[in-house]
């Protein structure tokens, strides 16, 4: 079984290529969705907490905005929170994969080259799209600052970066239609071909 990572800066649409490839038959693991379930596990909180402060929590729950504002200013910060919750994605990852049996799964995660994770995949997929055009749309669906979105970003590779590691590009920039790219991956994918 192919193991084939789909990635992107934040607000490069990997979720929206990631359903296109669903319709397809494609099984997809959203590695951060799971990251978000992580919080909710008792001892996860706790360390979270611990790195964090009190302050990060809100009726009896992680406020993910402020777990944001904390880690996005503090690398530091930041590295230790990816430490304390990747496991938990990984263990995630490998119960859910012994339940699939399609001939290639999608894995999507917004870090797969800064986690290391593309070292453990066949190969990796970059929705790319422009700065600006991101910035928009996540200011637009978080409803967060551009301020805010740019600290996100800088904890990213940059979209360069991204591109040049990538087996595969989708170009997700509007002028560009998003299904035909995603379908012509899916039949390299699906004969073999990685990249």
């Amino acid at each position: 079984m192919l193991k084939v990572g789909v990635t992107g800066g934040i607000g490069s649409g990997k979720s929206t290529v990631c359903r296109i490839f669903e319709c397809l038959g494609v099984p997809v693991f959203r590695a951060d969705d799971e990251g978000r379930r992580a919080l909710d596990n008792e001892d996860v909180k706790e360390q979270v907490i611990a790195l964090c402060g009190e302050s990060i929590v809100k009726d009896g729950k992680l406020d993910r905005a402020k777990i944001a504002s904390v880690v996005f200013n503090n690398p530091e910060k930041l590295q230790k929170l990816n430490a304390i919750i990747h496991p938990k994605v990984r263990e995630a990852f490998a119960e859910w994969l012994k339940k699939q049996n399609a001939p290639w799964i999608i894995e999507e995660a917004a870090i797969v080259f800064e986690s290391g994770l593309y070292q453990t995949l066949d190969a990796v997929i970059v929705v790319s799209a422009p700065e600006d055009i991101r910035i928009k749309r996540v200011t637009e669906r978080d409803k967060i600052s551009e301020t805010q979105v740019r600290e996100r970003m800088k904890n990213q590779l940059s979209e360069e970066e991204r591109v040049k590691r990538a087996d595969f590009v989708i170009v997700n920039d509007g002028n560009q239609m998003l299904i035909p790219q995603t379908i012509e991956v899916y039949k390299k994918l699906s004969s073999g071909k990685v990249n």
